[in-house]
């Protein structure tokens, strides 16, 4: 792999937080390649580092040391508006909480990112029905969140996650609310998804679905790398 076929490079990935008289090593510097289409599993404890990684490489949050460049873009040096224009084109995010807006119908959730970024009304209508369409909630368009089950409400944040068309999906945790069959079913969406839409995807988890189904695995201990970058996941799907 080279430094030109990455989605995400990072280098020297350090987060240190300080709490009262002592501080936090998050991460200890993490040296991590994800290439373009690629479904990277990433693995470890609670307080592992999963979540402030993925931080990192969504421009959540900054590094105390070390680079993270996304499609090219060195997002750990952008300021705060810069990072956000980047979020809104370039990355998406699914969380185990699902976020979805209360209010809202599940073609509306799904609209929200294409109004953001003024898409074109009719393009934007027809990226709605194409999404809850691949996600196979074509049918259920109209129900608000508390009318559809948690696997179907993590359907529609998915579908969300991906109108804009990102290159790169973040996911933390998306079956952690979820019972284990339904988990499976989005896990394995997430697999199709990737395929279908092109994107490449880092997904934290301790789900051996997707452990099984990523195209490579890399464990985290105590923020630092504990398994070779380089290795398929044991029973991973090939690619192509």
């Amino acid at each position: 792999m080279t430094a030109e076929g990455a989605m995400v490079e990072a280098r020297g990935l350090v987060r240190d937080y300080v709490t009262g008289a002592s501080t936090v090593h998050a991460l200890r510097g993490i040296d991590l390649h994800v290439d373009r289409g690629e479904l990277l599993a990433v693995r470890g404890r609670s307080g592992s580092g999963k979540t402030t990684l993925l931080n990192l490489l969504g421009g959540l949050d900054r590094p105390t040391a070390g680079t993270v460049t996304v499609d090219g873009i060195a997002v750990s040096g952008l300021d705060e508006t810069a990072a956000a224009d980047v979020r809104r084109r370039t990355i998406a995010f699914v969380f185990q909480t699902f976020g979805l807006i209360p209010i809202l119908s599940a073609a509306e959730n799904v609209e929200v990112p294409l109004r953001l970024v003024g898409a074109d009304p009719r393009a934007r209508d027809e990226r709605v029905v194409e999404l809850l369409d691949l996600v196979g909630l074509g049918e259920r368009s109209r129900h608000r969140p508390h009318e559809l089950s948690g696997g179907e409400q993590q359907r529609v944040a998915i579908a969300r996650a991906l109108a804009n068309r990102p290159k790169l999906l973040l996911a933390d945790e998306p079956t952690g609310q979820l019972d284990s069959e339904t988990g499976r079913r989005i896990m394995l969406l997430i697999r199709s998804v990737v395929r279908a839409e092109g994107v490449t995807a880092v997904v934290a988890t301790h789900d051996p679905i997707m452990i099984d189904v990523a195209d490579r695995v890399i464990e985290l201990l105590d923020g630092r790398l504990i398994a070779p970058t380089h290795l398929p996941a044991v029973g991973a799907v090939p690619r192509g």
